[in-house]
């Protein structure tokens, strides 16, 4: 069948096509980049799926609106053109735009409701292709320092924020003091690259929070000096860059490293005992820095991982998305100045150590999107320093031996996430415990199962938080949720995300709620009114919306991002 035959299944025909090739490159033998690359194309492919059966849709909506203004104009009805004009001239525009989000009406009466949903135009930065030691001279001696590590990475790399502030506090650039913490001190860092033009913002330009930045160039014979004498200070950090990368023995004999990052690397092996010239080692980034899971990286065998226990300087340890990883050995615990162990998206990831509690200095630990994890070590309550908990599983009482109850002594606790585990016996009050995390600022809660009775399990929010993040929540309505969300400081905006689910109605009781940014992805079933959702949230100032199916959203041209505009 052509492509061209039948509009309607031309992407499900593209799909077949896409699916028979890839098996045949694979018989001539796999490349793992390329395969990447078609794995990409049958993602978007994915999304447009339904693209040609809305345009029709969207087609027949304008042609209808458009016939009932000829019959009215063609009988000459002045009365109904004259009382109905309004309405016949904002479902035009309403059709027109649903077909064509681009098309632009100029409409003054709706200015108000425009300054709702615009957000700060200075949040998006001038174009500039480069920037000069001028730029460089105004930044803060922590900028600096900042800004050089990252020269490790690709010119005009797009790196995830969370994870260059990681990379940071593990390096010791950027440390907790008296007046602030040291995530409070990496976003500091950012907003001053960004304000002196050495970093730009990347994604929707409207978003309050750009979460991914990319480095633009340099005056890189201004500054090669410094970059030398600052990875001099560093030990010559070593780069793995090659497609496949061998530890140990000739990259690191002879020479102090206290940095080992994997830039490029997609196949790693390690010698054996290879971290005998490594004993100086600070950090070490083996997993993935990119922030698309196509970036594939597997490890010839797990055996590497027991000998971690003689890295005793190691800081930062990070094996996010890597394969053919099933357990993290109980050695690892005797690691007692690692700072960060992150372990995210390792999908092979069955076990973690059996007991944590000896880590005392470890302030981030991040287990999410690790989907066949069994259960949770013992002794994460006895891990004070912790500043970021994410992955935390919900199961039965012998998997997961820490109740939430538990962790209210982490003082220091800013981030959490929890994911309700299939097998998940939910003990009763056991998410009230929230409401005493004085500290806790951002919130994710993911369900792994779809029965609705898990739903309502009488969550009681800090007054602290300021971002909430619903994934897969199994009701259909979000009443019985109070959100007491209120500011500490009126520049703190309040968020709700809500991702994936069977939610069918934004309905809820928000009392003392100020929330200003709502985002509402993948939730084919919701029902939702932009002008309920201004009227429910009185401070809102910025919308998202990605593949929500039934949301009255038209009125004039709002500066939505694309994926709205588009529904598929």
């Amino acid at each position: 069948m052509s492509i061209r035959t039948n509009k309607m299944k031309a992407v499900a025909v593209l799909l077949k096509q896409l699916t028979t090739t890839r098996r045949k490159f694979h018989e001539r033998g796999r490349d793992e980049s390329f395969d990447g690359k078609l794995e990409k194309l049958r993602l978007d492919l994915n999304k447009i799926k339904d693209v040609f059966v809305e345009v029709k849709k969207k087609e027949e909506e304008l042609l209808d609106t458009l016939a009932q203004v000829y019959d009215h104009l063609r009988k000459l009805e002045r009365v109904k053109l004259d009382e109905d004009m309004n309405g016949i001239c904002q479902r035009i525009r309403d059709s027109a735009h649903n077909l064509l989000p681009t098309l632009v009406f100029d409409d003054s009466s709706k200015e108000e409701d425009d300054k709702i949903f615009h957000s700060s135009k200075d949040l998006v930065q001038p174009h500039q292709d480069s920037w000069t030691m001028e730029d460089y001279d105004q930044l803060s001696l922590p900028s600096r320092n900042c800004l050089l590590s990252l020269f490790i990475f690709p010119e005009n790399a797009v790196i995830k924020k969370r994870n260059a502030i990681n990379l940071w506090i593990g390096e010791g650039l950027i440390t907790n003091n008296k007046k602030e913490t040291a995530e409070e001190e990496g976003e500091d860092v950012i907003d001053d690259l960004l304000k002196c033009g050495v970093i730009v913002r990347c994604g929707n330009g409207n978003d309050p929070f750009a979460n991914r930045f990319r480095i633009l160039p340099g005056d890189l014979h201004g500054v090669s000096n410094l970059i030398r004498d600052f990875d001099y200070i560093r030990s010559s950090p070593l780069q793995l860059d090659s497609k496949k990368v061998t530890v140990g023995g000739v990259h690191t004999k002879n020479v102090t490293l206290r940095n080992i990052f994997n830039i490029g690397a997609s196949y790693l092996n390690f010698r054996p005992q290879w971290t005998t010239e490594l004993r100086n080692l600070e950090v070490l980034q083996l997993g993935r820095w990119q922030d698309s899971a196509l970036h594939h990286i597997e490890v010839g065998s797990q055996e590497f991982l027991k000998d971690l226990r003689y890295l005793k300087e190691l800081k930062y340890l990070s094996l996010r998305g890597m394969s053919r990883i099933f357990e993290v050995p109980s050695s690892i615990a005797e690691l007692e100045k690692l700072l960060i162990l992150d372990v995210k998206a390792c999908h092979n990831l069955e076990r973690l150590p059996d007991d944590i509690s000896s880590m005392k200095s470890l302030t981030h630990l991040i287990m999410s999107d690790c989907c066949l994890l069994e259960g949770m070590p013992k002794g994460i309550e006895k891990l004070t320093n912790l500043e970021v908990l994410k992955g935390l599983l919900i199961s039965t009482p012998e998997k997961t031996p820490c109740k939430i109850s538990d962790l209210v002594n982490l003082g220091k606790l800013r981030q959490l996430s929890i994911r309700i585990g299939s097998e998940a016996e939910i003990r009763d009050g056991e998410f009230k415990g929230l409401e005493d995390f004085l500290a806790l600022e951002k919130l994710k809660i993911s369900w792994s199962v779809s029965d609705p009775k898990y739903a309502y399990i009488g969550v009681i929010l800090p007054s602290s938080l300021r971002k909430l993040h619903l994934e897969c929540f199994p009701g259909k309505s979000l009443e019985g949720w109070v959100l007491p969300i209120i500011h500490r400081f009126r520049f703190i905006s309040t968020e709700l995300k809500i991702t994936g689910g069977k939610l069918e109605s934004m309905e809820v009781n928000v009392e003392r709620g100020t929330v200003e940014i709502v985002r509402l992805k993948y939730l084919k079933q919701l029902k939702v009114d932009i002008d309920y959702l201004k009227a429910l949230f009185p401070e809102l100032r910025y919308v998202e919306v990605k593949q929500v199916s039934n949301i009255s959203y038209l009125q004039h041209q709002w500066p939505w991002p694309y994926e709205l505009a588009f529904k598929p």
